[in-house]
């Protein structure tokens, strides 16, 4: 078979498998999110996260109220201001998740060929025989013959602690169903997943409304991951909402998709959004087993051509309650990377797991291992060729930087931009040195009062591969003369020197904008 598909170096030496990974003050160029809950909000423990890798913290709204994640996120701060490593800040929304009501929170056994009712009546006690859940059309949704998935919240797909059932007869408003499979569910939540039926409730609850509107706006989140995205209207509505509250209009919305609609309507999402999430737990329950990787690599070409970060979830999930993955879980993570993923997003693994900073430790090290033997070469040429002639402007100057900088072997690649979109263009070609990305505040007023965009631009970098920022002086401008643009030149590779990226005789490639003129050049450092 010709490997000539592959985005794979070729050829591996089975020697360089043997050679311990090096530690690098940049773990790898694939980003780490980081979901934050219960044993990973402490000070403690949120900056060994962000030591181990972490660039993007995920607050999870399916659970805990405002106050709680308001405390995370100020714990998150301390962290940030301790480790000094810039983290992103990402709410993910609840969307139209149906969920089964245990309000006595007690365990609920259920056996296989028993009977079970679903009903909308939230009053009742959650027992074996009832199920209460937050949803009341479910009878007019399913039909005898469907099937049902529930499971504790992120989905674990193991047996003991999720439930098949399948629809026997509808009475009334409530759904009686066959159990297929001994389990017990134990906690208060519990997803509910209907395969392939169309659940007839907003994207954007009243509940998640309320919360943008208030926690986000309060904290200015940079991502808004966008639970059970079905359309493009989705995205639209979501990013209607998100402008009318002040500084929220820059906020990325990460269109999350989970269901075969979301699937099915991929490509006119993927033009609304600013980056897709691969939810794979839901996404593995709604198609066949052998179908889900077909999506991931589908869907991950489609955001790599499109230049939008891809951003793949489920990767390690038994090292939720153990310190090492499955080989299984260890393939995985490096075939999403050879895919082409930006970023690993870690759920249940950090949340509720015994070892979140040893989680996100063995994740990167997997993701630097895969990125020493990506194909870049190959994948460069595609998306050249997906692009085509004539090329835009920044594409082409974009390229040609990477171009360069892989034929002189340049340690790292030094962009000012102050919008972050000839950074971001940059990564789209997936250099194999970093990229550090110097963003240019500019100043705006209101009549007022001054401030400076750039902190936005800044940490939306974190989630996109090989994008590492840095915040200039204000006082110099990204268009100006070369005076000043050597004195922010001077910072970076100042900055690149401490953090071990560049040595004396290194080449590096400047990219930069002159007057009206984009610039590309290529420097080689004395000692």
């Amino acid at each position: 078979m010709q490997s000539t598909h592959l985005l794979l170096e070729e050829p591996i030496r089975m020697a360089s498998i043997l050679e311990p990974s090096k530690p690098s003050f940049f773990p790898a160029m694939t980003k780490i999110v980081g979901t934050l809950g219960p044993k990973s909000r402490s000070v403690e423990v949120i900056s060994a996260c962000l030591n181990a890798g972490m660039s993007v913290a995920r607050f999870d709204f399916s659970w805990g109220d405002i106050e709680y994640h308001q405390e995370t996120l100020d714990n998150l701060k301390a962290a940030i201001k301790s480790t000094k490593k810039l983290c992103a800040v990402m709410l993910d929304t609840v969307g139209p998740e149906l969920q089964v009501v245990n309000k006595s929170e007690k365990a609920i056994s259920l056996e296989a060929n028993a009977y079970v009712v679903l009903t909308p009546d939230q009053e009742k006690e959650a027992s074996s025989e009832l199920l209460p859940i937050n949803f009341t059309n479910l009878s007019k949704a399913v039909k005898p013959g469907d099937t049902i998935f529930i499971g504790q919240y992120l989905f674990t797909g193991s047996e003991t602690t999720s439930v098949w059932l399948e629809v026997f007869e509808l009475k009334g408003d409530d759904v009686v169903c066959i159990i297929k499979n001994s389990a017990t569910l134990a906690g208060s939540l519990f997803t509910l997943h209907i395969s392939q039926i169309h659940i007839d409730l907003p994207t954007l609850t009243e509940a998640d409304k309320s919360v943008i509107s208030t926690w986000a706006v309060r904290n200015k989140i940079d991502f808004l991951s966008l639970s059970y995205t079905r359309h493009a209207e989705d995205v639209r509505q979501a990013r209607e909402f998100l402008s009318k509250l002040g500084d929220l209009s820059q906020t990325q919305i990460f269109a999350k998709i989970e269901n075969i609609e979301g699937l099915t309507h991929f490509d006119e999402i993927l033009q609304e959004a600013d980056g897709i999430i691969l939810s794979r737990g839901n996404l593995g329950i709604d198609l066949p087993p052998e179908k889900v990787f077909l999506f991931q690599k589908a869907a991950v070409y489609k955001c790599n051509m499109a230049g939008k970060p891809a951003v793949v979830t489920r990767v390690v999930d038994s090292m939720t309650d153990n310190l090492r993955p499955t080989r299984a879980e260890a393939t995985d993570v490096a075939n999403a990377i050879l895919d082409g993923s930006d970023a690993i997003l870690l759920g249940a693994e950090t949340l509720r797991g015994l070892y979140p900073v040893e989680t996100i430790s063995i994740v990167g090290r997997i993701c630097y291992e895969a990125e020493k033997v990506f194909n870049q070469d190959l994948y460069f040429k595609k998306t050249v060729k997906y692009v085509g002639e004539p090329m835009s402007h920044l594409e082409s100057i974009a390229s040609s930087a990477v171009r360069a900088a892989i034929k002189v072997k340049a340690s790292v690649i030094i962009c000012f931009t102050s919008s972050g979109r000839a950074a971001r263009l940059i990564a789209k070609y997936r250099p194999t040195m970093p990229v550090l990305s110097v963003v240019i505040p500019r100043l705006k007023t209101n009549q007022l009062k001054w401030s400076f965009t750039g902190a936005f631009e800044a940490r939306q970098s974190l989630i996109v591969r090989g994008l590492f920022p840095m915040l200039a002086d204000p006082r110099h401008p990204a268009e100006s003369t070369s005076a000043t643009n050597e004195s922010v030149l001077k910072v970076a590779l100042d900055h690149g020197k401490a953090s071990g990226l560049i040595k004396s005789h290194d080449r590096v490639v400047v990219c930069q904008k002159v007057g009206d003129a984009s610039v590309v050049k290529i420097i080689e450092l004395e000692d």
